[in-house]
């Protein structure tokens, strides 16, 4: 599944985008302080480490043991599900489901809320179709799920190499099948054919939550529609700033050395997996400090996420929106605050991403929404 190894060029050296942790210094420059946010991340640290200290005999050089959603985000709240793959990137062996098996009794054993009934996680994934399945038939609603969320919200536990190699074939195609990418006269350097998933992924969520609402016959629906509009909405949101991050984080001169040789595309994708391996709230962070974002809608997009994770951490308001009944949503209080908390991340994002005279805006209106 690997390319051959080669000599790495000049491109591969360039010092491209660096990362700190965005979200403390928005604080200080803002003179404010986001406590459930910070919460959030100590819980999600804190089970990481446990998990990699439980687990780390399960990984190997063929297969990475990878999480998903809240703990892959930093975002550990009450309540949080565990959602976690054995991906696969080498020759199939029996041993592989017992593997999964063991993960599974580990978890259950420890009390971890189990993944979804959709089960696109808590089981194996394959590297073959995670890879060479995009777009077409075969790219089913779980394909595309564990392909984006593994570039977009995911990490790795103890044994990363088939995770990381995986994540760089990944890129490799959606780079280098991009033609219109690698052209002299390309105006704005966007890799429209990942941009395209991104945003063909996020209006699948959107579409599976009317499925799921009919399927569930209204069960959790409360719960489900304020994470559409604040989680899910986010790791939509690190997936443009992702994709845009060539014409906003890097210079001229920059881009056009790594755009002389689209036959190693090493360093672009250097470039973009250092962006990945960030939180999705860590490159939004990241976005406010460096792209001249008004500080007043950057400040009112993170006071909105930490209202929102506190309403997550707080166990008898997030259990009374999961049963809450659908004919009950508009004249209930708890739904009504959760609501408004989301409302206000969105009237943020369109400002921040819309409405402006930024070079973010117009990249959002370019190739974001056409």
């Amino acid at each position: 599944m690997s390319q051959p190894k080669r000599p790495m060029s000049n491109h591969e050296h360039l010092e491209l985008c660096q990362f700190g942790n965005c979200i403390d210094d928005l604080q200080k420059r803002l003179n404010t302080r986001w406590d459930n946010i910070a919460k959030a991340q100590q819980q999600a640290q804190i089970k990481l480490q446990e998990l990699v200290r439980d687990l780390v005999q399960y990984g190997s050089e063929d297969t990475s043991i990878v999480v998903f959603g809240s703990l892959a985000r930093g975002e550990l709240t009450q309540g949080s599900d565990l959602d976690w793959t054995l991906l696969i990137d080498g020759q199939a062996e029996p041993t592989h489901a017992t593997v999964a098996h063991e993960i599974a009794d580990y978890l259950e054993k420890n009390k971890q809320k189990q993944p979804g009934p959709e089960r696109i996680f808590g089981s194996m994934a394959f590297s073959h179709d995670i890879i060479h399945q995009i777009g077409g038939e075969e790219d089913t609603n779980r394909n595309i799920t564990r392909r984006i969320l593994l570039l977009l919200e995911s990490r790795a536990l103890a044994r990363p190499d088939a995770y990381e190699r995986v994540i760089r074939q990944v890129l490799h195609r959606y780079l280098t099948e991009d033609r219109g990418l690698w052209r002299r006269d390309r105006k704005d350097r966007v890799p429209r054919f990942l941009l395209n998933d991104v945003v063909r992924y996020w209006r699948t969520v959107a579409v599976d939550f009317a499925y799921k609402r009919r399927e569930r016959a209204g069960q959790g629906m409360a719960l489900r529609s304020v994470k559409l509009g604040m989680s899910r909405k986010l790791i939509f949101l690190s997936g443009l700033l992702t994709c845009f991050s060539l014409e906003l984080d890097l210079r001229a001169d920059q881009r056009e050395s790594i755009f002389s040789l689209q036959s190693h595309p090493a360093a672009l994708i250097a470039h973009l997996t250092k962006f990945l391996r960030q939180a999705p709230l860590q490159i939004v962070a990241h976005a406010a400090l460096e792209y001249g974002l008004p500080e007043s809608l950057s400040r009112g997009l993170f006071d909105a996420y930490d209202k929102f994770l506190a309403l997550l951490n707080d166990e008898e308001k997030r259990a009374h929106l999961d049963k809450l009944a659908e004919e009950d949503l508009e004249h209930d209080g708890i739904f009504s605050a959760a609501r408004q908390v989301r409302h206000e991340f969105r009237d943020a994002i369109q400002r921040l991403f819309l409405e402006g005279d930024t070079k973010l805006c117009h990249l959002t209106r370019e190739y974001g929404v056409f």
